[in-house]
């Protein structure tokens, strides 16, 4: 009878040092190789978990695994859940599904919010972080880097037909409105803060015909591959500097401010107190030259994302080596 109970003890106890997944299935705590366990909080009381989601480009997997590993060496057991669309996301943070997720003042501000685009990167975070105390999500501190959306050509066919600005491309279209191919996500193109916007603050349109409309992770290739003329792309994306594009200036101020900052279900920081101050943290290490510098280096150089996440968190003296 004593040895049934010891092991039916050992059992339950083997039970609850397992972390549920992204996809509803069970298994064991893992830490990463050459790692020590988490520390523990408050006398070895364990943290609660937090559930990170993350969107399906290139610089929202590198915040999404910069803030994990980060979590993580503060003695956070973490979840991750990325790869998701921006309203799949959103949908899954004001649902508690996810804890929290690195989102962008613009794309709160017109597409969840249906507010204005706000083109001061100040007021445009003002307005979000106001706004969503009403859905107790907390928007702690923003980043100093603006990924707002870019209008791309290569570099050479840009010099070679003039064109600098929008409204230099908005006046070639105007006279040769079928030369020119553009690509763009299927999210963009259907936005008003998108392409629909820039044609009607500019005065311009691509014919039909001429879209291309592809995943987002293939714009760029495809535009250096001579595929496409004219591609929607990211500020800080690092292959604007690798594959020798150039974002067109917009001169009219059409897009929006889109600087990120993480967004916290509320009930997640009341649980956690230890959280903002430790997100705040990263969030104000984090600007435009490091992020073009990181997603070059993940598209173009073609590392890890976790590798590229960590190095850069031990060179920021976030975490030890």
């Amino acid at each position: 009878m004593l040895l049934t109970l010891l092991l039916a003890m050992m059992m339950l106890a083997a039970c609850g040092t397992a972390n549920t997944g992204t996809q509803g299935k069970t298994e064991p705590s893992k830490t990463e190789p050459g790692k020590a366990e988490p520390a523990k909080q408050d006398g070895g009381a364990s943290k609660g978990k937090v559930v990170i989601g993350g969107k399906d480009f290139t610089e929202q997997q590198i915040l999404s695994k910069m803030t994990s590993i980060y979590l993580k060496e503060n003695g956070y057991p973490v979840e991750e859940a990325s790869n998701m669309g921006s309203t799949v996301v959103r949908n899954a943070l004001e649902n508690g599904q996810i804890d929290m997720y690195w989102e962008y003042t613009g794309t709160a501000l017109v597409v969840y919010q249906k507010q204005p685009a706000e083109t001061d990167p100040a007021k445009a975070y003002d307005k979000v972080k106001t706004k969503d105390k009403e859905n107790k999500l907390a928007w702690l501190n923003k980043a100093d880097f603006n990924n707002t959306y870019a209008i791309l050509m290569r570099g050479d066919q840009a010099k070679e037909l003039g064109i600098k600005s929008i409204s230099d491309l908005a006046q070639y279209m105007q006279k040769n409105g079928d030369k020119l191919k553009f690509a763009s996500n299927a999210e963009f193109y259907a936005r008003e803060d998108g392409m629909k916007g820039v044609e009607k603050k500019y005065g311009f349109s691509f014919p039909a015909k001429n879209v291309v409309k592809m995943d987002s992770g293939l714009l760029y290739n495809a535009l250096k591959d001579k595929q496409v003329d004219v591609s929607v792309g990211f500020a800080t994306d690092g292959r604007i500097k690798g594959f020798d594009l150039v974002a067109l200036q917009d001169d009219k101020m059409f897009f929006p401010a889109y600087n990120a900052a993480p967004v916290v279900r509320q009930a997640a920081l009341d649980k956690n107190p230890s959280l903002a101050d430790l997100l705040n943290k990263l969030s104000d290490k984090l600007n435009t030259d490091t992020m073009i510098k990181l997603n070059y280096t993940v598209d173009v150089e073609h590392k890890d994302v976790a590798e590229v996440a960590r190095q850069w968190l031990v060179s920021a003296q976030l975490i030890k080596q």
